[in-house]
């Protein structure tokens, strides 16, 4: 049998083995990195003949630049991050992208500051009232502008009736930070990952207002993201990388105790160099919302989900393209389901997934029900993107529905 090391040129006659047989993967300080940390660091790509290097990240925008200019040669990335660089709104020129699988559902959260709760704002309800009668705005941070979480504050807030760029002020703070910026009184509130949110908690700073799995149960979040440049040159290497970090993601869900020891690993220095008992609790589904509430949530931060969690659905990719349209990131309507197909690299998952045994037969498309009562299925993106009442949208299909 030939191994992975019998020449570079070994797979040109028809090996399978990585064309490159050592990677540079980016991440950021999350909770939800953790199958790409298990993955590099448990023994999980060695077998394929693959070679992880860990590079953690001080910024979503650092992440982008390294990936876009070869640095990285894949990473932990945001949704939106991906598919805002293939359309060329993500602060560098268009490159063609990839994603290579979904790394995990829900598990971020919305949180407001002590200031605001002890003002009486601790609903959404109230937090209308106090955006809609009080001025200076209040101003919310997220960590990239087309990143999962601006997406998921702005409908948040549209939902409670809150126009996210007219009625507050937004700014970006990369998610290690935070809670100093909270702390600091610069921010009212935040939308982030964990272990950001729990620690605000459990450092008395702040309270969670919302989970982001109570605005979509289940919704897509974090990927593993490449150039389409990458995955074209190194077609076998992107295949095993996608095997190793589902063999980890499995590994992670399939006991308490492989959660736990998780939790334990993420807590080093070197990944997210946070406490334990901020990161291990929600990891775990436990949460504790600062205002004396607790709960077991159903719909915790998932990284496996049987390969459901994992499955690079074209709707996913779709609908943040329909949320940057209505938000006035792009100014007309994408070929939506062709763009979809270029960045979703179904054919490639499918086959990384078979060859370690998960199931990868569900369909491309999925539909769910978000907070505000609508349904997205992928069937009429432009449709949808156009059937808010709150959207910033320019054009003169939407002029007269404004406010």
């Amino acid at each position: 049998m030939n191994e992975p090391s019998a020449g570079p040129l070994a797979w040109v006659n028809g090996s399978d083995a990585p064309e490159k047989t050592e990677i540079n993967l980016g991440f950021m300080a999350l909770s939800d990195c953790a199958s790409v940390v298990v993955a590099a660091t448990q023994g999980f790509a060695q077998p394929h003949g693959l070679s992880l290097n860990l590079k953690r990240q001080s910024s979503w925008a650092n992440l982008r630049d390294k990936l876009v200019s070869g640095e990285l040669d894949a990473a932990h990335s945001l949704y939106g991050l991906i598919y805002a660089v293939h359309l060329g709104i993500g602060g560098v020129a268009a490159t063609d992208m990839a994603v290579l699988m979904g790394l995990n559902q829900n598990g971020q959260s919305i949180n407001l500051s002590r200031g605001l709760q002890a003002l009486g704002v601790s609903t959404p309800e109230a937090l209308d009232r106090h955006v809609h009668q009080t001025r200076p705005k209040l101003t919310f941070a997220q960590t990239f502008p087309t990143g999962t979480h601006a997406m998921w504050l702005y409908y948040w807030l549209a939902s409670q009736g809150i126009h996210p760029l007219l009625d507050v002020d937004s700014v970006v703070v990369p998610p290690p930070q935070m809670v100093a910026h909270l702390r600091a009184g610069r921010i009212d509130g935040f939308c982030v990952g964990e272990p950001w949110s729990a620690s605000a908690v459990q450092q008395d700073l702040g309270f969670t207002l919302a989970t982001t799995q109570t605005i979509w149960p289940d919704h897509p979040e974090k990927v593993l993201g490449c150039t389409r440049a990458f995955v074209e040159q190194y077609p076998n290497t992107a295949r095993v990388l996608v095997m190793a970090v589902l063999e980890a993601s499995r590994f992670i869900e399939e006991s308490t105790e492989n959660c736990r020891s998780t939790a334990q690993l993420l807590s080093a220095a070197q990944y997210l160099d946070a406490p334990l008992d901020c990161i291990e609790p929600r990891l775990l589904g436990e949460y504790a919302d600062g205002l004396g509430h607790r709960w077991q949530d159903p719909h915790a931060l998932r990284l496996h989900g049987d390969g459901k969690v994992n499955l690079p659905y074209l709707s996913d990719g779709m609908w943040f393209m329909t949320q940057f349209r209505r938000w006035g990131l792009l100014r007309d309507d994408p070929d939506y389901l062709a763009v979809a197909r270029q960045v979703q690299q179904l054919d490639l998952y499918r086959e990384a997934a078979s060859a370690v045994g998960v199931a990868s037969s569900a369909g491309e498309m999925r539909s769910s029900q978000l907070i505000d009562g609508k349904i997205w299925d992928g069937s009429d993106p432009a449709g949808y993107a156009r059937s808010f009442k709150l959207h910033a949208m320019s054009d003169s299909s939407h002029r007269s529905a404004s406010r």
